[in-house]
């Protein structure tokens, strides 16, 4: 494959750093570096939406005939790398890189206007509805059941897991409607709005003290007939698309190469021995691993991003991405832990970790940052699909085992 970006590309990448430089403001960086959660802040995430919605850039994975920028794969891939080297927020990813690409895919025209509009203007928050209690990697086995009733499904069952669903106005949701047929066949793929009497929504606090987890409890929840994505049947289908697309087809390295640099030069500035902790040569070459691991995985985005330029689904080498982006994951947090030693043991629980109401940390604020980031982000081989999961998939249909 070509490694050298054309020069239309790198013109792209520097419309995208001068208008970062513009118009990123300072709190919104010091937001997305403060933040352990793979969630933004709602506040902050909306905000930054809407700095990207004037410029015509939120929905930058989407397609044009939908409202998005029609970028080319290698342009979102340009437009993610400096938006991590620039410690933007993360935007609201259920509604703009979920649901939002897979309505302007599967959904009516109808469809599309009513829901794609409101997903751009930040004015209408989604949840994912796929894991349930017993359900999570053998997603297959789920049991939350729907019946047609007229016009409408009536609901019965739980989702867990559920990111965000606090705020969420509408859960894009996966249920069985035919128990009848082999598991993947009788799955149905629904948009069902969350402010109803039938939604009851339970909190679960993170280790670290983050409440962006939920279980959903549906009982006799209702959803037009209009708001089912494709035929009864075909969720299982809607569903892996999205999953290819949620594994491999967003850009992981980038965020892991900007944490890997602030990581350095922290370690620059730690004191150890008679030098710094960059200069010592165990701890310097778990770093130089963990930055070679980073610069492999870019390049397998690079061929996957390559296979998309061509009209080629990404396939089976997202769940690769996948299972290496989520172990280096945690091993850049075990190194963070390591380099700050005792002030990394502080564990802050008040949110957020940013501006005027934030916790004074022990130390540096990055030592604040490294147990929140720790174990938050242990759900990395987890949510998503397993590493076990990932670990089958790239077995046999790579491996062919």
């Amino acid at each position: 494959m070509e490694l050298q970006f054309a020069p239309e590309h790198l013109a792209f990448r520097d419309e995208v750093r001068a208008f970062l430089a513009a118009e990123l403001p300072q709190h919104l960086r010091d937001a997305g570096r403060a933040s352990p959660s793979p969630f933004m802040e709602v506040e902050q995430a909306l905000e930054w939406q809407r700095i990207l919605g004037k410029r015509g850039w939120a929905a930058y994975n989407w397609p044009q005939h939908a409202g998005g920028t029609g970028w080319s794969p290698v342009q979102r891939y340009l437009f993610e790398k400096e938006c991590a080297l620039a410690d933007a927020p993360a935007v609201p990813i259920h509604g703009l890189k979920l649901i939002g690409p897979i309505i302007a895919h599967f959904g009516t025209p109808e469809q599309r206007a009513r829901f794609l509009p409101p997903i751009v203007d930040g004015t209408e928050l989604w949840c994912q509805g796929y894991s349930e209690p017993g359900s999570g990697s053998d997603l297959a086995s789920l049991s939350t059941r729907a019946v047609r009733d007229g016009n409408q499904y009536r609901i019965t069952g739980s989702k867990i897991w559920t990111s965000m669903a606090q705020f969420a106005d509408w859960m894009f949701c996966l249920v069985r409607t035919d128990p009848s047929v082999k598991p993947q066949a009788g799955i149905t793929f629904l948009l069902v709005p969350m402010k109803q009497p039938g939604i009851t929504i339970r909190p679960i606090i993170g280790m670290a003290g983050d409440y962006e987890l939920n279980q959903v409890f549906l009982d006799d929840a209702v959803c037009d007939v209009d708001c089912r994505l494709g035929e009864e049947g075909e969720g299982w289908a809607i569903a892996k698309f999205l999953l290819e697309n949620e594994r491999g087809g967003s850009c992981t390295a980038p965020r892991l190469i900007a944490d890997l640099a602030h990581l350095a030069a922290e370690a620059a500035a730690l004191p150890c021995g008679r030098g710094s902790l960059a200069e010592e040569p165990e701890f310097a070459r778990k770093l130089a691993r963990a930055c070679l691991e980073a610069e492999a995985l870019e390049m397998t985005e690079l061929r996957i991003l390559a296979e998309l330029e061509a009209g080629r689904n990404p396939g089976p080498q997202t769940s690769l991405v996948k299972l290496v982006s989520a172990n280096l994951r945690q091993r850049i947090d075990e190194l963070a832990l390591e380099a700050h030693g005792h002030d990394a043991l502080q564990l802050a629980t008040q949110r957020p970790l940013f501006g005027n109401t934030a916790p004074e940390p022990v130390g540096a604020k990055a030592a604040q940052m490294a147990m929140p980031c720790y174990l938050n982000n242990r759900a990395y081989t987890i949510f998503g699909g397993t590493n076990e999961v990932q670990k089958t998939i790239i077995a046999r249909t790579v491996l062919g085992l």
